[in-house]
């Protein structure tokens, strides 16, 4: 079981959360919904089925590219104009998907990335395999791009992008997990077969996703290592040889832009790191929808 003080502040995260998420049907469809179509689907994958909703701008050319977004733990998929990409695809002309993960024995929509109580009650679900097989199946349904396949999420889902740089660096291009983790056990079994690119946002007072880790599994999740230092092991899968940083000139929070630079192929790695920043998609000051691909269209092909 989760202790008391983390399974409180997930719940008022998630509370907050979906404040927001109907605050942003109701006020910022025009913002956040973008121009195009959002449809549901579901895809079976070894007699679990998914359902994922695929957004599509108006107009979409043949070979566009894909960005994956995973939710976060308890979360699901409807809050998918909250993360605000839709408008970034209808400008810049690619697809998104928004796959939900089915419920764990908690009860709780998430993705398996071998969180302490998964493996406890020897719970298991290949997301992983789910995950490859979604991306073909949009690539021959829709004619999308077999090259330009990108993954971002938050929180839970940003730990699956995480988990995508190690096991799926054939599939994705580059990948943006937000307030994500690198949970010690992919840090210390697995070993990265091809360098991805990597965009981190996360900050630093965040409660639920420590900056600094949790070697202790305090927070209940299980033992997982600093947001810093996953960054910098990115950086040297990348063979990153240089460390550029900015600060951005942003209102509110002081975002210090750490970015990793002149990798294998040009890669690079980036790090914002969102001064006394909360558990968040962190919108109120940053257009991390547009910071992303920002990020993503460095490795287009």
């Amino acid at each position: 079981m989760l202790p008391n003080y983390s399974d409180i502040m997930k719940k008022l995260f998630l509370l907050a959360f979906f404040i927001f998420c109907f605050w942003g049907a109701a006020f910022a469809q025009d913002n956040c919904a973008g121009k195009g179509a959002l449809s549901s689907h579901t895809l079976k994958h070894k007699g679990t089925e998914y359902t994922y909703y695929l957004y599509k701008p108006h107009s979409l050319p043949e070979d566009a590219p894909l960005v994956v977004v995973f939710h976060g733990y308890g979360a699901n998929t409807f809050p998918a104009t909250v993360f605000g990409m839709n408008p970034v695809a209808d400008e810049n002309g690619f697809a998104v998907c928004y796959p939900c993960g089915p419920k764990d024995f908690k009860g709780e929509h998430c993705w398996d990335v071998g969180y302490s109580f998964h493996k406890e009650a020897a719970w298991k679900r290949d997301d992983i395999g789910f995950t490859k097989k979604l991306v073909k199946h949009l690539q021959k349904e829709h004619s999308l791009s077999k090259q330009n396949v990108f993954a971002t999420g938050h929180s839970n889902g940003g730990e699956m992008c995480y988990l995508l740089a190690y096991k799926a660096p054939e599939v994705f291009a580059a990948v943006a997990p937000i307030s994500g983790l690198t949970m010690e056990w992919m840090y210390r079994e697995l070993k990265p077969s091809k360098a991805v690119p990597l965009l981190e946002i996360h900050g630093t007072e965040d409660v639920v996703s420590n900056w600094n880790g949790d070697p202790n599994n305090n927070g209940g999740w299980g033992e997982y290592i600093a947001v810093p230092l996953a960054a910098s092991f990115w950086a040297a899968v990348n063979r990153c040889t240089h460390e550029q940083t900015e600060v951005l000139p942003l209102k509110g929070n002081k975002v210090i832009a750490h970015r990793y630079i002149n990798g294998i192929n040009g890669n690079q790695v980036w790090l914002y790191e969102v001064v006394d920043g909360t558990h968040a998609w962190p919108d109120k000051h940053l257009d991390t929808a547009a910071e992303i691909w920002k990020f993503f269209t460095l490795y287009l092909k």
